[in-house]
């Protein structure tokens, strides 16, 4: 393999997936269920699913950037909140309330949570600790990215990063539009995908041993209708397969229940070292090396005359905009006005296409240029 691919698959494809699995199908052979010719077959497949996985999950490509890059290549890892800030979006008294206490115009919290050492704990010491997890965030936070990074390991068998040995399987849950929802044969069809004949046997007896990392992406963009079903789909197959691990991610300000078993937490924005370590990720080329095009880049957005662009690097999705627009202009926009139209075009319109998110029939006419008119209006009487 080539590409970003070839160096996913080149920096820690051990078999990790197939080592599991083998272990699953020893035990369904001792129980006189034979599928596979021998045990290379078997452990073909499995590397099949890991080249399968990493192709499909490994690699980023976000906002009309020229390339795809190794999701390695420029993950920054991930802070937790303290606190998890759903309570301010339960009333407008609750969104005002919080909003005066801060006293400043972002929404969000300021204190991380810290371990015993009172050190800043990250998101994988998290995602270690606790088999069921809830990753809440607004816009652009990088809840799936966070999602993606953790299967990554698991399917490379990183164990300094992620300690358990799973097979991940991700499902993204917008895709689950049918009224009856049944995730085990939405699981087997990941398998069944990439040539697994056998996937329900398989994923029946992988989910009785409790060796799957099942990662339920974007709960906020599920089929309005289906929420309901969606939601009681994954408590139950949590309740009856709880020896394996979960994580899940949803918008905070579209997050309403409180599942059983799940530890909620909040992505933080990121402060200055993430910054930095995002802007050095990304450009990594041997021009940009010669050039000191990161540097320059940091430097830029830490000159007084960039206070605007600094604050939207604080998230992701923006900082992502960011680098594309400063890799292009080797500058940012003069304007803040300019700076800020751009990114609320991203989020408004650029991203929710990226992601394919489908608006129910009561949103028909809504376009993004009617949005801005109401946001403006929304604005001026606030």
């Amino acid at each position: 393999m080539n590409g970003p691919v070839g160096e996913i698959a080149g920096k820690g494809a051990q078999g990790a997936i197939a080592k599991v699995g083998a272990s699953i199908l020893e035990k369904l052979v001792d129980k006189g269920v034979e599928f596979v010719k021998d045990r290379q077959a078997g452990a073909d497949l499995f590397l099949h699913y890991e080249n399968k996985y990493l192709e499909r999950y490994g690699i980023v490509r976000l906002l009309g950037m020229r390339q795809e890059l190794a999701l390695d290549q420029v993950y920054t890892g991930v802070r937790i909140l303290d606190d998890v800030s759903i309570r301010q979006f339960e009333s407008l008294e609750a969104l005002e309330e919080i909003y005066r206490e801060r006293g400043i115009r972002r929404l969000q919290q300021a204190g991380c949570r810290v371990d015993e050492d009172g050190q800043p704990e990250n998101g994988i010491q998290v995602a270690n600790q606790y088999s069921c997890l809830m990753v809440l965030g607004g816009p652009g936070a990088g809840k799936s990215t966070f999602l993606r990074r953790i299967g990554l390991a698991a399917a490379r068998g990183e164990a300094q990063f992620f300690e358990h040995d799973c097979i991940p399987v991700m499902l993204e849950l917008k895709q689950l539009k049918e009224p009856q929802v049944d995730l085990q044969a939405a699981v087997a069809q990941e398998f069944a995908n990439v040539g697994f004949d056998f996937s329900q046997t398989f994923v029946e007896e992988a989910l009785k041993q409790g060796k799957l990392l099942v990662l339920f992406d974007g709960l906020d963009e599920v089929p309005k209708a289906n929420q309901d079903q969606v939601i009681d789909a994954i408590q139950n197959f949590v309740n009856r397969y709880g020896n394996n691990r979960f994580m899940a991610s949803c918008r905070v300000a579209a997050y309403r229940s409180s599942f059983q078993n799940f530890t909620e937490i909040e992505l933080a924005d990121f402060d200055n070292k993430q910054i930095q370590q995002f802007i050095y990720n990304w450009f990594t080329t041997d021009v940009d090396q010669a050039n000191k095009t990161a540097e320059q880049c940091w430097n830029l957005l830490n000159e007084n005359s960039q206070k605007s662009a600094k604050e939207l690097a604080q998230t992701p999705l923006l900082l992502t905009f960011l680098c594309i627009y400063y890799d292009k202009k080797q500058s940012f926009a003069a304007h803040r006005a300019t700076l800020y139209r751009t990114a609320l075009d991203i989020l408004l319109e650029e991203w929710a296409a990226e992601k394919r998110i489908r608006h129910e029939p009561v949103y028909e006419g809504l376009n993004t240029e009617l949005e801005k008119v109401m946001l403006a209006e929304i604005a001026y009487e606030g």
